[in-house]
């Protein structure tokens, strides 16, 4: 074993690096529910364009029935990516940022996270409304605690985009 190599193992034991854990894996600290919230209405978006598609005719051409399906495709995989999304930002959130403290004083943000990451499969699974409304709105009740956990007043502000829909945020 080289000097240098000895020098560092000593330092490593006599200083041993601590472990620390975040969303990036690098301690940032910073960690936000926006991106939970905007998937979440990504979801809404999506099945309101699927809801809108027109079918072809019965007599349709083979390229209409294969602009039908293609775009069909698109606004179904682009649902579940963002449901998806939904689900590994509400996990960062859980598993990184809340602690022991946070559940203690918030008895219920167990229940609310895993009643969302259920409610996320199932509006990943389907083309359905009430499961996309469902998702939004525990999207938001999670950033009302997160924010309170801050020492925010969480504020809910109309999100301004087409699918319509509020945001929570901090005031």
């Amino acid at each position: 074993m080289s000097l240098l190599n000895s020098a560092f193992a000593l330092a490593d034991r006599v200083l041993p690096a601590k472990v620390v854990h975040a969303h990036c894996d690098i301690p940032c600290g910073i960690y936000d529910p926006h991106m939970a919230q905007v998937a979440a209405l990504t979801v809404i978006r999506m099945n309101q364009l699927i809801a809108d598609l027109k079918k072809p005719a019965a007599n349709a051409s083979p390229e209409e029935n294969a602009a039908y399906s293609a775009q069909l495709a698109r606004l179904v995989a682009t649902k579940e990516e963002h449901a998806e999304l939904c689900k590994r930002e509400l996990r960062v959130l859980w598993g990184d940022y809340f602690r022991p403290e946070h559940a203690q004083q918030y008895p219920e943000l167990h229940d609310k996270f895993w009643k969302a990451m259920k409610t996320a499969s199932a509006a990943r699974q389907k083309n359905d409304m009430k499961a996309a409304q469902d998702l939004l709105a525990a999207t938001q009740d999670i950033a009302e605690v997160f924010w309170k956990t801050k020492g925010a007043k969480p504020v809910r502000q109309p999100s301004r985009q087409t699918v319509g829909g509020e945001l929570v945020y901090p005031s």
